[in-house]
């Protein structure tokens, strides 16, 4: 992936955005964000905190430099640059520390839940590629590797009269702890709530390197997926471009069966 045009600089509390992809929620913000070259965004909302305008940084919030992790995210800010000159993405990956104190806020058993389920904790990527959009005209965020895996998977499936839809792709340690807040707040226990979903952390899609895969015409994220002629193609190419299925039938972690769900495994 070149340029800077289609990577979303990742930090742990803000998100760094390209211009021109995130819609405005009021006129202020659409003047502003018509113009950006890069939005500020905080993960734990959404909310837009900053446009990186050609005369400079004009705040959308009050008291910005306030705002957890605004350090860390203009810094990023101002290695783009940096990046553009390189060409190509040398991608990290985010620390650990500020989400397992979120688990033990929630009062989720991290050891025992990785106990139980042969799973760890997985970091975010500093850096992820636009890989097209997905099936609800989303951005689709992957780590780059992975972004250029599913494009060639997906334009060989189209070789073969065969169309593949991103359902989802990468999702923050935020999107997943807000899951878990929410429904606590409703009343569930942390226990129920993990009969549902996994454990914020845990899951591949944080990686940037999983991908939910459907077919058009099919409800998304479904069982069903598996007797599509595009299941059936991908188990037998996919494998070719570096994708696997992470849950089949029986897999040792105790998860749903999940025919949608497919890793990229970078050489």
């Amino acid at each position: 992936m070149r340029g800077h045009g289609n990577l979303l600089i990742n930090t742990p509390e803000i998100e760094l955005w390209p211009g021109g992809l995130l819609r405005a929620r009021s006129n202020h913000d659409a003047r502003a964000l018509s113009r950006a070259r890069h939005v500020l965004r905080r993960k734990r909302d959404g909310r837009f905190l900053a446009a990186d305008l050609p005369e400079g940084l004009l705040p959308l919030v009050h008291r910005l430099m306030r705002e957890d992790g605004i350090d860390a995210a203009l810094d990023a800010l101002d290695c783009i640059v940096e990046y553009r000159r390189e060409g190509l993405v040398r991608v990290g990956e985010l620390p650990l520390g500020r989400l397992e104190e979120r688990l033990d806020g929630l009062g989720l058993d991290a050891d025992g839940y990785e106990s139980r389920t042969g799973l760890a904790l997985i970091a975010e990527p500093d850096r992820l590629a636009l890989a097209g959009f997905d099936r609800f005209r989303r951005p689709l965020w992957l780590h780059p590797a992975a972004a250029r895996a599913w494009t060639h998977l997906r334009e060989a499936a189209m070789r073969d009269g065969v169309v593949l839809d991103a359902i989802s792709g990468y999702r923050s340690h935020d999107y997943q702890l807000g899951i878990f807040e929410r429904k606590l707040a409703r009343g569930q226990s942390v226990g129920d709530i993990l009969n549902v979903n996994a454990a914020p952390g845990y899951s591949e899609h944080h990686s940037g390197l999983a991908l939910d895969i459907g077919a058009p015409g099919e409800p998304p994220a479904e069982e069903s997926f598996e007797h599509t002629g595009a299941f059936a193609w991908l188990r037998e190419q996919a494998g070719g471009y570096g994708f696997v299925m992470s849950y089949p039938r029986g897999n040792p972690h105790g998860i749903v069966y999940e025919p949608w769900h497919w890793r990229y495994e970078p050489v």
